[in-house]
């Protein structure tokens, strides 16, 4: 049990851990609240890095304060901070019966994971709440859990760099808290980190946790684990088979084994970098389902490159393919696509073989976005869900969730099924909530996520996973044609007017050839993340529309040469609301402001777009722009920087 000493003045608990047969969870055997507790001014420095959000908290959680740092120890500052927040979430638990009393809590395979893990099981004990821990599981896993458990609170820090932790809140609905409650949990942890001595409330949470409890907390771990697999598995089903899964999937293995015997079959690959998937149903689920699946990196916490899955990130995972296709066996030789998530597995971008160049080709998250909306609006009208009506609108009515920065690219798919796109401010909480709204009013919303994240959302999940992003992108290439039916791809050739594109030996390549031509600024690129100096957004915004004004007077838009007669319009995102800010850009406020632009009263072609972020401290940037030409994205990029910087008082 927890011992007290006073060491040089200071109140000094030593906490001992609970010994696990199986060691995965990698719990050191024990911990001080602090050998040295940190001062106020060391505390309040330590919580002045905390970044809120609905997404999630997120800070550097290495004691060391490097972002790169492997080293699991957190340091006094953040052990209190720690425990502080699983108290703010015990008692906001505590204080809405409706949650009940059990509580789930998982984590991914950062070092820091375990001993925020551990903290977060003692302060919830102490408060009587019943803690099922599932150690290392991916986020969707968890979050498929909850549906039959309760709340969670999910350990990570999602695509950051490794020395970054985290700790994302959810209900039983298996999504992260809306942004109300969001707000309200974060407003309790603030007054909590600034009344009474926050070092003495940690000390005292944690003395009260009984030993007893813990130790079966950790006793039950691998019962959970086994546990939160199954329900996933059992949802994965129906979230990507739909109401009548068993056929479906049945159907897919058919078509599988077919191509396999015809001397094609679908093999994929995976580079799980260590994360969360590498302890989830990936292969099992994959497999079953009738696809060969190679894998590299497969052991967590076995980290070994950058975590966020974009650009240099993918490119382990296309060598792999590279030498697979060349100097593999069997189905290697054949391997189409491979897929890389983030940390907690709730995201994964995509590698496929271009039989084209005869090369592996990373696909920009806009792209795997949009690939995975035609797919799942095929779907949807292939199982007779919706019916698109000529003129732009299906019956039932369907629309689709997106966030303010996804590429106009998934409009122009959106116009070709006659369904209407909705946008919120970036967060998954956000775009999940709109759906939601949406399906409130009547309408159809199968689809959703944030393409400039990459990764989709496939209701009735509430969570990105990179399996339904797997499967959409297979359902495209084996649900063809059967008699006079179209399949996934015929249909979607058929409706965007690209009937010519349809051939009954289709590739990948072929479907990727037929996307709505966009270049978009990828949101993890150096260049789009700006450092500011301004401290409110809105006034930041409200200098930009002067500048900008002046700018687009002065004729130097740099789409302008083409002769046409452009306009442009300004949309602010503020959670799940889009409304035009009129006069005073400052209105959208630290949410996403966007100017769109469009010619000759036509569609929206471009846009630029601004956000500071709520998980990390930097002020993302972006353009979108209609065509295959990076001279113009970039020419429009740096417009908007050399206005925002303007703005910011950085340059004049």
């Amino acid at each position: 049990m927890p011992i007290g000493k006073i060491r040089n003045g200071k109140l000094i608990i030593t906490v001992l851990y609970a010994t696990l047969p199986d060691r995965r969870s990698q719990l050191k055997t024990t911990t001080p609240l602090s050998e040295n507790l940190p001062s106020p001014g060391e505390l309040a420095a330590e919580f002045d890095t905390l970044i809120l959000s609905a997404s999630g908290w997120r800070k550097i959680f290495t004691v060391s304060g490097d972002e790169e740092d492997r080293n699991s120890t957190i340091g006094g500052a953040n052990e209190v901070i720690t425990a502080l927040m699983a108290d703010t979430f015990a008692s906001f638990i505590l204080d809405n019966p409706v949650f009940g009393r059990d509580v789930l809590i998982g984590r991914d395979t950062r070092p820091t994971g375990a001993p925020i893990a551990d903290i977060f099981c003692r302060v919830l004990i102490a408060h009587g709440l019943s803690v099922l821990y599932a150690g290392i599981a991916a986020a969707p896993e968890i979050m498929a859990f909850a549906r039959t458990t309760g709340p969670f609170a999910y350990i990570s820090a999602s695509h950051n760099p490794i020395g970054h932790n985290g700790v994302k809140f959810g209900s039983r609905d298996g999504g992260v808290f809306d942004r109300d409650r969001a707000a309200v949990l974060a407003e309790a942890f603030r007054a909590r980190m600034n009344s009474g001595d926050p070092v003495q409330k940690a000390a005292t949470l944690l003395s009260a946790c009984d030993p007893a409890t813990l130790a079966s907390v950790y006793e039950r771990e691998q019962t959970v684990k086994k546990s939160a697999l199954a329900a996933y598995e059992a949802f994965s089903r129906e979230v990507i088979g739909g109401t009548n899964s068993d056929a479906f999937f049945s159907d897919m293995r058919t078509a599988l084994e077919n191509r396999s015997n015809a001397g094609n079959p679908v093999a994929i690959l995976a580079d799980f970098n260590g994360s969360a998937r590498t302890v989830s149903i990936d292969r099992s689920f994959i497999e079953k389902a009738g696809l060969h699946l190679s894998v590299m990196n497969e052991n967590p916490g076995d980290i070994r490159h950058r975590i966020v899955p974009e650009g240099e990130s993918l490119s382990y995972c296309a060598e792999r393919m590279r030498q697979l296709r060349t100097g593999g066996s069997g189905a290697e030789r054949h391997t189409l696509f491979g897929y890389v998530p983030d940390c907690d597995g709730d995201r994964g971008n995509i590698v496929f073989w271009d039989e084209d160049t005869q090369e592996p080709r990373i696909l920009e998250a806009q792209e795997v976005f949009a690939l995975s909306a035609i797919s799942e609006l095929s779907f949807l009208v292939y199982s007779g869900q919706i019916d698109p009506v000529p003129g732009g609108t299906t019956a039932p009515p369907c629309a689709i969730a997106v966030n303010g920065p996804t590429s106009l690219r998934i409009d122009a798919i959106a116009r070709a099924f006659g369904v209407r796109v909705a946008r919120a401010e970036v967060g998954e909480a956000n775009v999940v909530n709109l759906a939601r709204n949406l399906r409130d009013t009547g309408s159809i919303v199968r689809f959703l996520g944030e393409g400039s994240n990459g990764g989709n959302i496939t209701h009735p999940a509430a969570v990105r996973d990179p399996l339904n992003t797997v499967f959409a992108l297979v359902k495209l290439l084996t649900i063809g044609d059967s008699g006079t039916r179209k399949g996934l791809f015929h249909l979607w050739c058929s409706l965007s007017g690209q009937e010519e594109a349809w051939r009954e030996n289709f590739t990948f390549t072929d479907i990727r050839r037929t996307l709505p031509a966009f270049t978009t600024t990828s949101v993890f690129e150096d260049f789009a993340q700006l450092k500011i100096s301004s401290k409110s957004h809105g006034e930041l915004k409200k200098r930009f529309r002067s500048v900008f004004l002046r700018e687009w007077e002065a004729g130097t838009f740099p789409l302008a040469a083409d002769g046409a007669s452009w306009q442009w319009k300004a949309v602010s995102y503020n959670g799940t609301e889009t409304t035009e800010p009129g006069n005073d850009f400052s209105v959208s406020g630290t949410g996403g402001l966007k100017i769109l632009f469009s010619r000759d009263a036509g569609a929206d072609e471009a846009f630029i777009w601004m956000r500071g972020s709520g998980t990390e401290p930097v002020f993302r940037i972006m353009a979108d722009v209609a065509g295959s030409s990076p001279d113009n994205e970039e020419k429009l990029r740096q417009w908007l920087v050399r206005m925002v910087l303007e703005a910011d008082g950085q340059i004049r």
